[in-house]
């Protein structure tokens, strides 16, 4: 049972991602030889189609093996571990189709609970410390004269040992495996041609300064992994299962099905999602929510994998396998979040490897500039003149791009983490920089602006005064049931403190309400058509219509007629947050398929700038598009499937974690955990913090080689301070981008 779940979810996330991709029309996977093909017609973004397919599999790498199901509309072929999927298409089609090799993604752990970055950054720390320390004993005995120059020597050596080998290691490896030379390679070169020089300090000063840079990233990283490591490690690995007939047995998470009855006691947590079926208790959802407040729970309301049961035990039936609990998406979104990269930081990337060519190209014309243009000597010292090796390799420490590799994805890294921590999820550095541009934010109503739970605001009875009577009278008949509008009943009722009668023979009447017998007398609640149907239909077309902006339920009793007023209520939270956003500028639009008045009501309540109602979803894809047309950068916000066609139409789209629909949460850059849309605020100012940030870290970085290139052209300038100054904004720009991790952004 549990196998086919998993292969129906693996080959679904296929057909979404055929679904979502324009121009691609088939997808041929090797499960065995990790090998991935993809077939397009027309012109593709090979870079977009790239991370597309990267969060496909990063969802779907587990259950490879298992048997694929086919997907309606789609053909499917499997031939061992080679399994073939395509989209709807004429015959002809596929004689058209260009087959291209996509690399399959490796998608390293998002968090690593063995804390190899803790003894990493550990490592290299120590590396850097015995750098330092032999560094400065052989500095001071030179300089005081004290001991012969093989001991100076012997001690420099130990310290440029200790301060290169990190940089030697994964030099070696990258020439050796990927025939490429990088930054280590520049720094040990540079050392070298320091050391042939007789600049034995300012190697290891260098040597150190790279070593202590390197170190501060890999802490930098530990920082980031340690804030979204708690998700990983709240993951239960075992379960109580209730047993049909009575009992209970321990099972692992693995076992456990969809309908499966589980037992929860306090201080347990939640195996897998789904709903209390008994008992009562609160759970603390600080894990995925960010939010320090046990959240209550009792008969209907949902639980999620990983959450910790506080005090009471509960009974729950799953609704969603282990695999694919809020939990695991949660930490499958942030394994791929980590891997995309933002747009500037595949820019500095491909800049980066023709940077270094450059810079090592230019360095070497300088070199014969100064040797035979300028006559200095070629590698030895004369008095205050120094050679053209000398400030061939100055300008190569000042010219290299440290701290200009590592200015985005430091700053990317902590913002994810951050947001991981307090209930903003980010699926990669393109969302964290595309929400600070943005101007409008468009905003489903129902579940966004509202919580989506209906709530009573009052009761009447034709004739007056018989309020209570209809109270009692919904109370009875709505007391056994899960529908939304019956929740509200039940709640309001038990609030108001309202008697509860018995009810006989009651049964559903199917798509109209429910009716039994009470003291003998038939009682029935549902729908205005209830009464239009029976004998009272010529009296109940009098009867007045409900406001705009109500739902309306009417309960018969056996002299009595009345109904129930409902409102879906507005989150108390989202007033405030379209004020923030009014009082930046950013223009807020309510796009609902509600009608007209009922989403006016809202709006004016609200202070929205702008509502459109009765929407299709086509229609909500249009007004996106209209937006874009005129210029504008729009995030929508949503959580039906019926907002899925335009979360993906906007800049930046974004998802209500708790209620939004699998197709809402597949199409989401950000995810709002727990149904915060206070949260949305948090990760706008987030983001214009990180670009910030990722500027400052630019100019930093790119300030500190412009000038200190100049300064050694023009000889102005020694190694020491070339050094000092290239290494020193590389600490700076690590140190800037942990601000990230401290920030509150609230």
């Amino acid at each position: 049972m549990h196998n086919v779940a998993k292969s129906d979810n693996w080959t679904e996330e296929l057909a979404q991602f055929l679904r979502t991709q324009p121009g691609v029309q088939a997808v041929r996977i090797n499960a065995s030889a990790r090998t991935i093909s993809v077939a397009t017609l027309g012109a593709v973004d090979v870079g977009q189609l790239e991370a597309a397919l990267a969060q496909t599999l990063a969802a779907v790498e587990e259950s490879l093996g298992t048997k694929a199901r086919k997907q309606a509309g789609f053909t499917l072929k499997q031939d061992g571990a080679v399994t073939e999927m395509a989209a709807p298409s004429c015959e002809t089609a596929p004689a058209f189709w260009k087959w291209r090799d996509v690399k399959w993604p490796e998608l390293e752990p998002a968090v690593d609970p063995h804390g190899e970055h803790e003894s990493e950054w550990c490592e290299l720390a120590m590396f850097a410390s015995v750098c330092a320390v032999f560094g400065l004993a052989g500095f001071s005995l030179d300089r005081m004269g004290v001991g012969p120059a093989w001991l100076h020597a012997g001690l420099y050596a130990i310290a440029l040992i200790a301060g290169g080998w990190d940089a030697a290691v994964d030099s070696w490896k990258n020439i050796t495996k990927e025939r490429k030379v990088d930054i280590h390679f520049l720094m040990l070169a540079v050392a070298v041609g320091a050391v042939c020089v007789g600049a034995w300090a300012e190697a290891v000063l260098l040597l150190f300064l790279f070593s202590s840079s390197g170190a501060m990233e890999e802490f930098a990283m530990d920082r980031t992994n340690r804030e979204v490591n708690a998700l990983l490690k709240s993951a239960p690995k075992k379960a109580t299962l209730l047993v049909p007939g009575g009992g209970e047995r321990e099972v692992p998470v693995e076992e456990i099905g969809i309908g499966d009855h589980l037992l929860v006691k306090p201080g347990e947590a939640f195996a897998a999602d789904g709903t209390v079926f008994k008992g009562k208790s609160a759970s603390d959802e600080s894990a995925l929510t960010g939010e320090a407040v046990p959240v209550e729970k009792g008969v209907g309301d949902g639980v999620f994998s990983g959450t910790i049961n506080l005090w009471g035990a509960v009974e729950f039936q799953v609704t969603r396998l282990p695999g694919e609990s809020t939990l695991q998406k949660i930490i499958r979104l942030i394994k791929t979040a980590q891997k995309l990269r933002a747009p500037s930081e595949r820019f500095t990337d491909k800049f980066g490897g023709t940077y270094t060519l450059a810079v090592l190209g230019a360095c070497a014309v300088m070199f014969f500039v100064w040797w035979l243009g300028f006559k200095l000597p070629a590698f030895e010292n004369v008095g205050d003149a120094k050679s053209a090796f000398y400030r061939a390799m100055t300008l190569l420490v000042v010219t290299s791009p440290c701290a200009l590799v590592l200015s985005i994805p430091s700053a990317i890294l902590a913002a994810i983490a951050w947001g991981a921590k307090h209930g903003v999820l980010f699926r990669g550095g393109a969302a964290i920089e595309k929400l600070a541009d943005i101007n409008v934010v468009a905003m489903d109503k129902t579940g966004t602006l509202t919580t989506g739970e209906l709530a009573v605001v009052g009761y009447e009875s034709f004739p007056p005064g018989r309020e209570t009577e209809i109270m009692e009278l919904a109370f009875a008949m709505e007391a056994n049931s899960q529908h939304p509008l019956a929740r509200a009943i039940v709640r309001d009722a038990r609030a108001r403190g309202v008697k509860e009668l018995g009810l006989e023979e009651f049964q559903s009447i199917t798509g109209q309400g429910i009716s039994g017998r009470m003291g003998g007398a038939q009682v029935m609640l549902g729908r205005r058509e209830l009464l239009e149907k029976g004998p009272l239909a010529e009296w109940a077309r009098k009867l007045p219509a409900a406001p705009a902006e109500l739902a309306e339920v009417w309960v018969v009793g056996k002299d009595v007629i009345g109904r129930v007023l409902l409102r879906d209520e507005i989150r108390a939270e989202s007033k405030g947050v379209l004020a923030e956003l009014k009082r930046l500028k950013i223009t807020t639009v309510m796009l609902t398929g509600d009608r007209r008045q009922t989403a006016e009501s809202v709006a004016v309540e609200l202070g929205l700038d702008e509502v459109r109602a009765g929407l299709t979803p086509e229609q909500k894809v249009e007004a996106i598009q209209e937006f874009k047309k005129h210029g504008k950068k729009i995030a929508m916000v949503g959580d039906g499937v019926n907002d899925a066609p335009c979360l993906a139409a906007s800049d930046v789209s974004v998802a209500m974690g708790a209620r939004g629909s699998d197709a809402a949460l597949e199409q989401a850059e950000v995810i709002l955990m727990d149904d915060r849309i206070e949260n949305f605020l948090s990760a706008f100012r987030l983001s214009k913090r990180a670009k910030a940030i990722i500027l400052q870290n630019l100019v930093i970085s790119l300030g500190v080689v412009v000038l200190m290139a100049v300064a050694a052209i023009f000889g102005i300038i020694p190694l020491a301070v070339g050094v000092a100054a290239h290494e020193g904004s590389t600490v700076v720009v690590c140190l800037n981008s942990l601000r990230l991790l401290f920030g509150k952004n609230q």
